[in-house]
């Protein structure tokens, strides 16, 4: 941590632009591309070194852009072209979907209580008509959601190239930067260091996460009695989406609950709460373990998260911890806090 240092005209210039830019990222549905960037520019410079000393020291960063970017672009071309192949095969179809679902519903009819049974179709059909009025009366809504996740992909992509972009270039040294440069530059790397704790706290998160899942299925539901299919696929997923902040739980929760149904409509329902209990109180503990890596206490950065979220919603509670972090830095070098 560097030493206190006095207030300059540059600094506060740089202070103001940085909260400017921090605003314009959440208020303009920026935030993906700039967590994009700085995951691959940190992968970048984490790469680098190992290639330096292992393999060759030529070159080192660019054969490290190559190997991330090819790594991404590879997993993300697959993924796609999985998707494409499985809902183009006969499993995958509409008609093979909807009798699997309604499948599980008939399976669940005499499990559920009869004030709910009037609300569940009576056979595929009946559902595939319920999905067609579905859509049409959503379709305006629909369309606008599928032209947000394009436009959130296309986002994704190009923040993943511009870090890798600037990772390629060595930083200007200091006497080719003016002050405000240097400024900058300082404020920068500041909110690149608040992002890389957080993503180790998060990774830590995601670990905890699984384990506490992982006795939920493999101990505590087979003490009962009940073998939910593809446990150990769960437990995979549930650690990789944990890797994403707020959206993974519910990615991971969504699957679990849909696979219980599959085996019955009281274990779907008793999977789901018992993994909204768990969420609730790894909430407190998740805070407390990135609380550990920006040396915050955990009613700070929960203080934090609500305020974000009140203010910018989803992207807000997701950004809450790194912004928080950054912004301590900033005031705990200052020697004001």
């Amino acid at each position: 941590m560097e030493a206190p240092s006095a207030v300059n005209p540059h600094r506060i210039a740089a202070w103001v632009l940085a909260g400017i830019a921090l605003v314009v990222v959440l208020r303009f549905g920026l935030l993906v591309p700039l967590l994009a960037g700085l995951l691959v520019f940190h992968l970048t410079h984490s790469l680098a070194p190992f290639i330096e000393r292992r393999i060759t020291p030529q070159g080192p960063r660019l054969i490290a852009v190559t190997v991330v970017s090819m790594l991404i672009i590879g997993l993300l071309t697959l993924g796609i072209v999985a998707l494409v192949a499985y809902f183009r095969s006969d499993a995958g179809s509409l008609q093979a979907l909807l009798d699997r679902l309604m499948a599980i519903i008939d399976d669940s009819r005499g499990q559920i209580p009869d004030s709910l049974l009037a609300y569940l179709p009576e056979d595929s059909s009946d559902m595939r008509r319920a999905l067609g009025e579905w859509l049409a009366n959503h379709r305006t809504e629909l369309s606008l959601v599928g032209a947000e996740a394009v436009q959130t992909i296309v986002r994704l992509l190009i923040g993943m190239v511009l870090g890798a972009m600037i990772a390629l270039y060595d930083e200007l040294p200091s006497q080719y930067l003016g002050q405000l440069g240097r400024e900058m530059v300082g404020r920068t790397s500041r909110f690149a260091d608040a992002f890389r704790r957080i993503v180790f706290a998060q990774l830590k998160i995601s670990l905890l996460n699984t384990f506490f899942t992982g006795i939920f299925l493999a101990v505590v539901l087979p003490a009962f009695g009940v073998h939910l299919p593809l446990t150990k696929t769960l437990i995979v997923i549930t650690f990789v989406a944990g890797l994403l902040p707020v959206v993974g739980n519910l990615i991971s929760n969504t699957v679990i609950t849909i696979v219980g149904l599959s085996v019955s409509f009281y274990v779907a329902v008793a999977a789901l709460a018992y993994l909204i209990l768990i969420h609730k109180v790894e909430y407190f503990l998740n805070a407390r373990i990135v609380g550990g890596e920006i040396h915050a206490r955990a009613w700070e950065l929960l203080l934090a998260m609500l305020t974000m979220e009140a203010i910018f919603g989803i992207p807000g509670l997701v950004a809450a911890p790194v912004y928080y972090a950054y912004i301590k830095r900033e005031l705990t070098d200052q020697g004001w806090i």
